[in-house]
């Protein structure tokens, strides 16, 4: 003991810094680890994790459903109108994006664009008309996600739209998308003009059909393939798809080039407008990540988070083993905004394509992207550090997807809503941002996370649903 005595203490110290000061003033050597108490605090949620944490069952179904995930094989295998392929799409029905919510709670932006896809179907003959139609309730509103589907931003999907349908082709199910619109004044942020309205009509009329044909004489694209190249290009396919939209207009190029069934106006048109759409893909590549996580969706059990959406009000999760939503308001964003825009003009964190970091690209991918920090901001140092930190509350890697930056290692897949509560790292989501008012568009793009609240409810009722400990 004599050594132990006269020696100068080394402690570590886990808690507030100030529990060492007088270690220090006696000549301790001190080592403060950073540590805080999982699910900030929350007796209750912390002892669900406790209970669920290394649990046989849950470890057991998460294997599965991440097995899944990683098996399941995205083709793009034709386009549609919603009508004829969602299901549950009925006649007067408009879907949305983030989880359910009424009318009279809706953000500004994604009422904005009801009322112009009211107007689009011919419901309706003015904005007007078409607001009191939604308020006396002749219109229904409801989820992309219950539906097979995703939107971005705003997510409106009504009847009359073209959609991707991309199927799984390691299994059954099968997800959809509308069609990315361009830039500048659209309906997925909320703009709901004459010249909206018209865009969508020829998108419907002449831009659908023409895709139908071309995917139909291409024979289906695997889409698991090209967003690999496409991040090794320099997309995170969620906020920038500059290379994945390269790389599916020349398919669909020579695919036009070798047609004989196709009008030739109808080809021109439709080619220009992809061209000069450098976020075409991104509808894509959210189809493409919804069919993966659908296929791990259902497993009882699992803590994988198979969905993140947010509707501009509401953020809100799911997890494989719980058919329900798990629901917390949703974020201001931190961003870049453009020039006369601020934090006081945003709207919340809006849309269905968080569906990319929940898929393990997007935000969790942002090692691969370097330029993405010029529009949502940081340095290329915070994107590849945002990467690595989600290695912490992800299962494993998709080694289907690697980055460059990291050796070529895999991307950070599977979210576990055990580790993110755990740790108390949120997932990060890179994403635009759109302005509070319906019509002016978007006015930014910056970096947000999943709020802990979420992850906390999902815990308890993911505890609740396996025996008590004995």
């Amino acid at each position: 003991m004599t050594p132990l005595i006269k020696q100068k203490p080394v402690v570590i110290n886990v808690g507030l810094a100030a529990f060492a000061d007088n270690l220090r003033q006696c000549g301790g050597e001190v080592q403060t680890l950073q540590w805080q108490p999982p699910a900030e605090g929350d007796v209750t949620a912390g002892w669900a994790l406790a209970q669920l944490l290394a649990h046989p069952r849950v470890e057991e179904a998460n294997r599965i459903a991440y097995s899944r995930y990683l098996a399941a094989q995205p083709v793009l295998s034709g386009v549609s109108t919603a009508a004829q392929v969602l299901p549950g799409m009925t006649e007067k029905r408009i879907l949305h994006s983030g989880p359910p919510i009424e009318w009279a709670r809706m953000c500004g932006p994604q009422q904005g664009a009801v009322l112009g896809a009211i107007l689009f179907e011919g419901w309706a003959p003015s904005l007007e008309d078409a607001r009191k139609l939604v308020e006396a309730g002749a219109v229904e509103l409801s989820p992309c996600h219950h539906h097979g589907a995703v939107g971005p931003m705003a997510g409106i999907i009504s009847p009359s739209m073209p959609v991707w349908i991309v199927r799984n082709a390691a299994g059954e199910n099968v997800a959809y998308c509308n069609l990315n619109e361009g830039l500048g004044k659209v309906l997925r942020f909320g703009a709901n003009s004459e010249e909206v309205v018209q865009r969508l009509r020829w998108m419907a009329q002449t831009l659908g059909p023409t895709l139908a044909t071309l995917v139909e004489e291409i024979g289906g694209i695997e889409l698991k393939p090209l967003m690999a190249q496409a991040l090794h290009m320099g997309d995170e396919v969620h906020n920038r798809n500059a290379a994945a939209s390269a790389l599916l207009f020349r398919k669909l190029t020579v695919a036009a080039l070798a047609s004989t069934r196709l009008d030739a106006r109808a080809v021109s048109e439709s080619l220009a407008f992809i061209a000069s759409n450098d976020h075409f893909f991104l509808n894509l590549s959210m189809a493409a990540c919804k069919v993966m996580l659908d296929a791990a969706h259902g497993v009882p059990h699992a803590s994988m988070v198979t969905v993140m959406a947010r509707n501009g009000v509401d953020f809100g999760i799911r997890l494989s083993g719980l058919d329900q939503w798990f629901v917390a308001p949703a974020a201001i964003i931190d961003g870049l905004f453009f020039p006369g825009f601020g934090t006081e003009d945003a709207a919340r964190d809006l849309g269905d394509s968080a569906i990319t970091e929940t898929a393990g690209v997007g935000g969790f991918a942002m090692a691969a992207s370097p330029a993405i920090v010029q529009f949502i901001g940081g340095t290329p140092r915070d994107a590849v550090a945002n990467t690595r930190r989600m290695l912490h509350i992800t299962l494993g890697q998709n080694g289907a997807f690697t980055l460059p930056a990291l050796d070529f290692t895999g991307t950070p897949a599977g979210i576990d809503a055990r580790r993110v509560l755990d740790t108390g790292i949120q997932p990060v989501i890179n994403t635009g941002i759109a302005h509070k008012d319906a019509g002016v568009g978007q006015i930014g793009a910056g970096i947000t996370h999943a709020p802990l609240a979420c992850f906390s409810q999902a815990i308890e009722a993911l505890a609740a649903t396996l025996p008590a400990p004995q």
